[in-house]
């Protein structure tokens, strides 16, 4: 398991070798056809700050290598903020008194004719809070089964489950998974994570392994930029791409970079800030590091730099999308989880894109390749 891996690694002597690259450290990594987790360190350390040109060069031609000029584009529908966690970064923590809904099956329903209404979304992605007792395995296979009616491509982002449970939503034609670590300081994750399942660092950490466990096809991660050093943190997310590749070699991966927006209730400010220009930087990176790996933006940031970074190693964005159970049906509405940046309708993102000299993909799964 991945948690065994991740203790033969020092939180604090990582972020020294960080900083302690020079500029002979990144044009080394840069000159190479294939990058180790060193390499990796040195295009995210301050010392690559004067190469972004160079880098972003570099993501483009390897991204035009193995994704043409194509974005593959997906959609996120919530379907509950019933949750149990305390996260203390997150409008739907336990003890946020806001009004919590689950979809009905009906409701459900109505939210994917809703969408289809969009753009011809073929790639959905699931969202709930972690509340097993009333969204559990059973309410997530009937969704599937529901969702199958309307899209090519199933995706959930849910609380962990057991190599069992993934196996069994893989048989509800579940194609993807993406989880969170949020953070992988060990030792520090849980001032952010101090009640429910999401509190077990082992159990989150390790969900990755019982994903590749039950086959299933794409598997996302993520670190939730703000927590901790970004710098650090998305070396321990690079530390175990490579681990998972290497294990379960027969998955896709994806990485995602959301930027911590403040909660809706108010409480909780990044500890971090990154700047566009980070972010540029980390994107680069990753994809020097990883050509093969999907990288993917959502909503959270804004049209002109998504616009721009679409060219130059994005691969998935969504678009339109809303951050409260049933958003796009115009049920009653609830509290986001969070405020989008890009709030353009769909079609405006498709247009953008196709403006930027790529082209828009709804479907590139289908149900009868499971």
């Amino acid at each position: 398991m991945f948690s065994e891996e991740l203790e033969k690694y020092s939180w604090s002597e990582t972020t020294e070798r960080i900083l302690s690259k020079t500029d002979a450290d990144v044009l080394r990594a840069l000159s190479k056809d294939h990058c180790d987790l060193d390499d990796f360190m040195a295009m995210v350390s301050p010392a690559a700050s004067k190469y972004l040109e160079r880098m972003a060069q570099l993501s483009q031609r390897y991204t035009l290598e193995r994704f043409g000029k194509t974005i593959s584009m997906f959609i996120p529908l919530y379907l509950t903020n019933s949750c149990m966690n305390g996260c203390v970064y997150c409008g739907f923590h336990s003890e946020n008194p806001m009004k919590r809904t689950i979809l009905t099956y009906d409701e459900m329903v109505n939210e994917f004719k809703a969408i289809k209404k969009l753009a011809p979304f073929e790639n959905i992605l699931m969202v709930t809070g972690e509340n097993p007792a009333k969204a559990g395995v059973p309410y997530l296979a009937k969704s599937l089964d529901l969702a199958k009616e309307y899209f090519s491509s199933l995706k959930l982002e849910v609380m962990p489950l057991s190599t069992e449970e993934y196996r069994e939503l893989t048989e509800h034609g579940l194609t993807g998974v993406i989880c969170f670590q949020e953070t992988y300081n060990k030792n520090r994750y849980n001032i952010y994570h101090p009640r429910g399942m999401k509190s077990k660092f082992d159990w989150r950490v390790n969900a990755f392994d019982r994903m590749g466990e039950a086959g299933v096809h794409t598997i996302g991660m993520g670190v939730l930029i703000g927590l901790e050093d970004w710098r650090t943190d998305c070396t321990m997310m690079a530390l175990h791409l490579r681990y998972l590749q290497k294990h379960y070699w027969k998955c896709k991966y994806s990485v995602n970079f959301p930027r911590m927006r403040r909660a809706e209730n108010g409480g909780f400010e990044p500890n971090f800030v990154m700047s566009d220009r980070e972010l540029a930087q980390l994107t680069f990176a990753m994809r020097i590091f990883d050509h093969d790996v999907d990288i993917s933006y959502s909503t959270r940031e804004l049209p002109s730099f998504r616009d721009h970074m679409c060219t130059l190693g994005v691969t998935t964005m969504s678009a339109g999308s809303k951050t409260e159970p049933g958003g796009y049906y115009s049920y009653p509405q609830t509290l986001e989880q969070f405020h989008v940046s890009d709030e353009r309708p769909a079609c405006e993102v498709d247009a953008a894109i196709r403006a930027a000299g790529r082209e828009p993909v709804y479907k590139d799964w289908d149900l009868v390749l499971q």
